[in-house]
């Protein structure tokens, strides 16, 4: 007689190899993501590779390919989520008088890289972005689509979009002498005083005819 019964047909499926069931779906891809943005952040992008990300996070390569494609798109993602608070930036241009936003989105924007869970991410991206192409032109693809071209939106005059580009152009440059190359005499300076100093700067280039 044999020990082992022959199936009823009522048995769960096999589960396919290296996939997790989908109740752990959702927590393997944000444990995927926040390894992403750690090996993203301490080696750049050209350093980091799919092997790597899927070892700090406790996966098969396999697992990371299935949920995100290419390191590329894994980047895409971890950019994404790390970029989240700043795009709520045309929130700020849109909520209050037309003769204050430049003020109100310099203040947010600084805000967000004040902040040092956001600061993080963000200096990993910008350096990535500036070391490499690619990371670049996925840099580029998610500040056009989600933030430059929502803020273009919300001013009404002429070349819109090229006025929100220069408003950001003129935001990004003073945060990265500050936060990334860290010259002196900004990198420590009150940061209401570079408020003061930059508000009225990003004010003409959305407002100014």
């Amino acid at each position: 007689m044999s020990e082992n019964p022959a199936p009823t047909g009522n048995e769960p499926a096999a589960r396919r190899r290296g996939r997790p069931p989908r109740t752990e779906s959702a927590d393997t891809r944000d444990r995927i993501l926040a390894a992403a943005r750690e090996e993203f952040s301490e080696r750049g992008y050209e350093k980091t590779s799919v092997r790597g990300i899927a070892k700090a996070a406790g996966v098969d390569s396999a697992l990371v390919h299935h949920y995100f494609g290419t390191k590329e798109q894994v980047f895409e993602a971890a950019v994404a989520v790390a970029f989240a608070p700043a795009l709520d930036a045309p929130v700020a241009v849109a909520d209050g008088p037309l003769d204050a936003v430049g003020e109100r989105l310099t203040r947010f924007v600084f805000g967000v890289w004040e902040n040092p869970r956001t600061r993080t991410p963000l200096l990993a991206i910008v350096r990535s972005a500036v070391n490499n192409d690619t990371a670049a032109a996925v840099f580029r693809r998610l500040v056009a689509a989600q933030l430059l071209r929502r803020i273009a939106a919300q001013v009404d005059l002429p070349d819109p979009e090229l006025r929100a580009e220069v408003a950001a152009a003129q935001l990004v440059g003073v945060a990265m002498m500050r936060y990334v190359i860290k010259l002196e005499p900004l990198a420590s300076a009150d940061l209401e005083q570079i408020i003061a100093r930059v508000a009225p700067v990003v004010q003409h280039h959305l407002t100014d005819r």
